[in-house]
């Protein structure tokens, strides 16, 4: 009788253990309903719909795929995906599923995904309060292979309240341009262009829709539109996130605020040409960008500063200074010399600072009679 007691004991403990483990939806939705808003607002994905989404493809958060990879959207591996990859059963045997960190990441690459790749763009240009047309644009898109995939996405929305979710959202939804986006593809091509300046680089800007890849001073960069999530642009050509910041000179993550190019490698020391001409609504940021040049170098070449503004028309260096083999200067005998170009707001001391050099040394060789310097005045800097 003691032996049936202990048993019934140890079962209803048992069978109290596995139900406190089962997750319920409420308790899915109250925990990932600020990361569904959250995406919402970063990149424009109806927050109902990813929840909708992630109750369904995780089964509540109780799926075995969801325990073992924290992956809520069954999104599969690609080439392009350098992070982890479990394998579980899916339309095939053994399929390769996207392994994250935790939820928060899931949720984040989930918006990228459908975010960055053309064959969602069209759902971008849906009212996003319009959880239907969500529903099947998706499935018209090919995320799911069930027919049945937006019925039960609506169903979930409806029996569980979803869409208050979305419209505490709706307001602050960025717009998107679908011509803008450019498929998530496996196997990009590079297309090499001329190694150019400014010039060059101004013509590619024009059409900032096209996230083809190019060379820029030397260095792999892309033409990517405003809007796009750098952590995409990252994930897409297998660049960690920190690193490509790092490239770029930004020091956060986010939607990019304007059209720009992107590097995926290092830029140069030294711009391809002497200087550039600043245009209208452009920061020393912008010109860096567009000539493939470090932001430090820049702030050198110019003696300038993050605080500082540029004016259109500003002749902005470049380089350090222009090489000359020789100069018809008595003073420069037969040796090379380095030149630099007067700019705005320059004196003699600022010059001899920047080069390392003697204000004496530079009267002596530019044989000056006083300190007044005119811009645009060509200075020899060193022998």
């Amino acid at each position: 009788m003691k032996k049936i007691f202990f048993l019934l004991i140890a079962f209803i403990i048992y069978s109290s253990s596995l139900l406190a483990q089962y997750i319920t939806v409420a308790q899915y939705v109250e925990d990932h309903k600020d990361m569904a808003v959250r995406e919402m607002i970063r990149m424009g994905v109806p927050a109902a719909i990813t929840l909708a989404q992630g109750i369904l493809e995780t089964e509540n958060g109780n799926s075995d795929l969801v325990k073992k990879s924290n992956n809520h959207f069954g999104i599969k591996c690609k080439s392009s995906w350098t992070g982890g990859g479990v394998s579980h059963d899916d339309d095939a045997l053994g399929e390769c599923f996207r392994v994250y960190k935790d939820a928060d990441e899931s949720y984040r690459d989930h918006s990228n995904f459908l975010r960055g790749s053309e064959r969602y763009a069209p759902l971008f240009k849906l009212d996003p309060r319009d959880y239907k047309a969500w529903a099947y644009g998706l499935r018209k898109a090919g995320y799911a292979t069930n027919p049945r995939y937006p019925d039960i996405l609506i169903k979930n929305i409806e029996d569980n309240n979803l869409q208050q979710y979305t419209l505490l959202a709706a307001g602050e939804v960025p717009m998107f341009d679908s011509k803008k986006y450019s498929d998530d593809k496996e196997d990009p091509i590079l297309k090499e262009m001329p190694e150019s300046g400014a010039a060059d680089g101004e013509n590619v800007s024009e059409n900032p829709s096209a996230k083809s890849n190019l060379i820029i001073n030397g260095s792999k960069a892309l033409s990517v539109a405003k809007g796009t999530s750098l952590l995409a642009v990252a994930t897409q050509n297998n660049i960690k996130l920190a690193k490509l910041l790092e490239i770029n000179d930004l020091d956060k993550d986010g939607l990019l605020e304007k059209n720009q190019f992107i590097f995926l490698e290092r830029k140069q020391k030294e711009g391809s040409q002497d200087y550039y001409i600043s245009h209208p609504d452009e920061t020393l940021y912008d010109i860096a960008q567009k000539n493939g040049l470090l932001l430090q170098s820049l702030y050198d070449f110019n003696n300038l500063s993050a605080a500082d503004n540029i004016y259109p028309g500003t002749k902005v260096l470049l380089r350090p200074a222009l090489e000359k083999s020789s100069v018809n200067d008595s003073t420069a005998g037969n040796y090379n010399v380095r030149i630099h170009e007067v700019q705005p707001k320059e004196g003699l001391y600022t010059i001899s600072k920047k080069y390392g050099v003697s204000v004496a040394h530079l009267r002596e060789w530019n044989r000056l009679q006083n300190d007044q310097l005119k811009v645009g005045q060509q200075l020899i800097i060193s022998k």
